[in-house]
């Protein structure tokens, strides 16, 4: 779909910048958890479709941790 033309307050818009807030990434959070709330279902077949699509990832990010372990086993300490 691409980008869309919104309207803000622009006060706020000037508060999140001086804030060194992402508003894109706030305002997709934001639809996201109004579309679960509005819609489980399609949030459910979202996330299902999600998973779909990048299982292939997820199984080779699985395979490279247990093979590697992750950056930080050497500092932990529990």
């Amino acid at each position: 779909m691409g980008k869309a033309e919104l309207s803000v307050d622009p006060e706020l818009l000037e508060q999140a910048a001086a804030a060194g807030l992402n508003v894109d990434l706030l305002i997709e959070r934001a639809l996201r958890l109004a579309l679960q709330k509005a819609d489980p279902a399609g949030a459910e077949a979202r996330a299902a479709k999600w998973a779909e699509e990048n299982a292939q990832a997820i199984q080779d990010y699985n395979r490279r941790i247990r093979e590697r372990g992750v950056f930080s086993d050497g500092v932990r300490t529990w």
